[in-house]
């Protein structure tokens, strides 16, 4: 009798406690299900929107190819007041189509990082049902392992019966283990990806703000072709006599720098414990590191046509402090209240100069000597103030260095 009730009791224990496994992962199981359905429909919206913002994309990449056109036409028709204008509307509008499309780009990136969370939420739920899952398993098998011989002889017919059980959980478990693994590793990836796409998002922002940067260029080139226009009023003979003074004021220097440079290391070489050394460290920016509105022969440079671009235009407001980009010898200073182009030219070691121009005022005279970061100048590029020169693109400095006297990439030279 007692041991009809023993097995009785055991059996209704086994029983309840598989009922609670299964019945439990049953309950998990549909929360899981309501809440990955939830995810999925989020992650659906948000496979959407991306979609959407890819659409939006090409359609912005249709219009921005017809104003490339339309640029390099207006690039090959010969340089009348008109003619420059139009180039410069097309490419200001061409710019804002730049910063729209980064735009899009960052919104479509930012869709995808939270994607990813999504998805790593699920994946996070996944990992923990799995977990509660075995965790119920090592339970029931502990208590399997627990039971003594009677009662393995009262709940199984035979031994062979209680240890095809044992397998079949030990089956189970080994299963759910590697199902854990396969999803821990999955979530690894995913978190991956994710640091991929936020890196991704913070180099969007970065050229969103470079192109914005040029948009403010591009509307400062248009302010100043204004200021051209206020100089030669409508009349298209008196704007291609500016733009033939422009030419000959950048040839006179050219020719003016390459042939004091020489006269500056002649002078040099009969100077005996005057030899020039070049710092060990290279060049340092001669103004704050900002943005570079022109590089060295700029294809779209917008005087190109007039002559090439000699070095690099670093943005820097009116009256910004320039120092000297390395030690060495001030071979001429060229600066006064007028407009014309002013510009100070620094004689280095290992066939080194450079060159600083649109200064607005000099700190330093011909015949010094300066060390490298020294304060030389004002920088300037106003249209119409001292330094400026005939044509300008606004307040910059344009900087040149110089190797055996030709013009060379600066940005090859600086850190």
């Amino acid at each position: 009798m007692k041991k009809k009730i023993f097995k009785k009791i055991t059996n209704i224990t086994i029983i309840l406690l598989v009922f609670l496994l299964f019945s439990g992962s049953t309950a998990i199981g549909q929360i899981g299900l309501n809440d990955a359905s939830m995810l999925n429909r989020e992650v659906k919206q948000i496979n959407n929107d991306i979609s959407d913002k890819k659409s939006e994309y090409k359609r912005i990449q249709e219009k921005q190819e017809k104003y490339s056109v339309a640029i390099k036409e207006k690039q090959q028709e010969k340089a009348t007041l008109n003619n420059q204008l139009a180039l410069l509307d097309n490419r200001l509008a061409k710019s804002e189509l730049d910063i729209e499309l980064v735009e899009i780009d960052i919104d479509r990136v930012k869709l995808e990082i939270q994607k990813t969370d999504l998805e790593i939420v699920n994946k996070d739920k996944d990992i923990a049902k799995e977990k509660k899952q075995i965790a119920s398993v090592i339970r029931l098998m502990q208590k399997r392992d627990n039971v003594n011989t009677l009662e393995i002889m009262l709940l199984n017919k035979s031994l062979s019966e209680f240890l095809t059980q044992v397998r079949y959980l030990e089956d189970i478990n080994e299963s759910l283990d590697k199902s854990l693994g396969n999803l821990e590793k999955l979530k690894r990836e995913l978190e991956k990806e994710q640091k991929v796409l936020t890196r991704k998002g913070e180099d969007l922002t970065k050229m969103k703000e470079d192109l914005e940067e040029k948009k403010i260029k591009l509307a400062s080139e248009k302010e100043n072709k204004v200021h051209i226009l206020s100089q030669v009023g409508q009349s298209e003979r008196e704007y291609q006599r500016l733009l033939t003074r422009a030419k000959q004021e950048q040839e006179d220097t050219a020719a003016e720098i390459a042939s004091m440079e020489k006269l500056a290391r002649a002078k040099l070489a009969k100077l005996e414990g005057k030899k020039l050394e070049f710092n060990d460290n290279g060049l340092t920016w001669p103004v704050k590191k900002n943005i570079i509105t022109a590089y060295f022969h700029d294809p779209d440079y917008p005087f190109r046509h007039i002559f090439e671009h000699p070095g690099a235009d670093i943005r820097a407001a009116q009256g910004s402090t320039l120092m000297a980009a390395a030690s060495g010898y001030v071979a001429r200073v060229k600066s006064d209240n007028t407009s014309s182009y002013g510009y100070i030219m620094i004689i280095h070691g290992d066939g080194l100069s450079t060159v600083y121009g649109h200064i607005s005022k000099a700190y330093v005279k011909e015949d010094d000597y300066v060390v490298q970061g020294q304060k030389i100048a004002l920088s300037g590029g106003l249209p119409g103030t001292p330094g400026a020169g005939r044509l300008t693109t606004g307040p910059h400095l344009h900087f040149e260095v110089r190797l055996n006297g030709i013009p060379v990439d600066p940005l090859g030279y600086l850190p």
